[in-house]
């Protein structure tokens, strides 16, 4: 079953590779229109404009229809459920990360709501106020300096850049659902688990504004770029000690407040309220 599931995984590691070579060469944006993160704006439009037809066609009313179906309670239980696995991809990209104690945090996590919460169906563990930041390999590459590349649009998975599409392996196989050997129960909870990922955002894509694949883009990469630095926006030079005003620049020559005496006001204002009366 592992073999069988390593076939399926290069041959997907492969299309996503001949994707990324094609891209190259697929765009017919004109050069001084590119977004500078977004140099293969032509393919990632072509692709994107074929998920957004699988989308509308599948996804989105399957997603509805689980909205309407599911009671709140359960949809909170999947999705909590699915959200527990995930904490063995943090504590692993944490500890590669250099943050202990984000990975201590998310073990403990696992471990509380796989007991106490009952195989993850509650998150037991936030109400206890343990809390962990969510992290990757593609965050975990960008923590060890590698580029985040162009822009990428994969086929079904949406939006991605060439250094998270090469955590993609990595970020698979450190998921537990990867391990279950049958392989119905395997496909079943994924595709529970996409159709609850895709529910989440129902009430989300109402905020979209103008051209929904510039919107998408935008927000996916600041969204990431955040992830990464973890918060971090960068120095801001006016919270420095060291920034220092020239006073040469704020002479009170340029702004004489002498000059203005009490008669020189005066004579302006009964000025502008004789224009004013005209």
């Amino acid at each position: 079953m592992v073999m069988k599931q390593t076939g399926l995984f290069t041959r997907t590691l492969i299309m996503l590779a001949s994707l990324a070579m094609l891209a190259g060469c697929a765009g017919r944006v004109a050069v001084e229109d590119r977004h500078p993160d977004d140099p293969w704006e032509g393919f990632n439009r072509r692709v994107f404009v074929f998920n957004e037809a699988v989308d509308r066609a599948v996804l989105k009313p399957v997603a509805r229809g689980y909205r309407t179906v599911a009671p709140q309670p359960v949809q909170t239980g999947v999705g909590n459920f699915f959200s527990n696995l995930g904490e063995i991809r943090t504590t692993l990209n944490s500890l590669l990360q250099g943050k202990p104690a984000n990975a201590g945090l998310a073990t403990s996590r696992f471990l509380i709501n796989s007991t106490v919460g009952i195989a993850g169906l509650w998150d037991f563990a936030t109400h206890m106020g343990i809390t962990a930041e969510e992290e990757d390999f593609g965050q975990t590459l960008g923590v060890w300096g590698l580029s985040e590349g162009p822009y990428l649009v994969l086929p079904l998975l949406g939006p991605s850049t060439v250094r998270d599409t090469s955590g993609l392996p990595v970020d698979i196989y450190t998921y537990p659902l990867t391990y279950v050997e049958d392989e119905t129960v395997r496909l079943s909870l994924t595709a529970l688990r996409i159709i609850d990922v895709r529910a989440g955002f129902l009430e989300q894509e109402e905020m979209i504004r103008g051209d929904r694949y510039s919107f998408i883009r935008d927000a996916y990469l600041q969204r990431r770029r955040f992830e990464v630095s973890d918060g971090e926006l960068g120095d801001d030079p006016f919270a420095s000690d060291e920034f220092d005003f020239d006073d040469a620049e704020f002479d009170d020559g340029d702004f004489d407040v002498d000059a203005l005496d009490d008669d020189a006001f005066e004579e302006e204002v009964e000025s502008d309220d004789a224009d004013f009366a005209d």
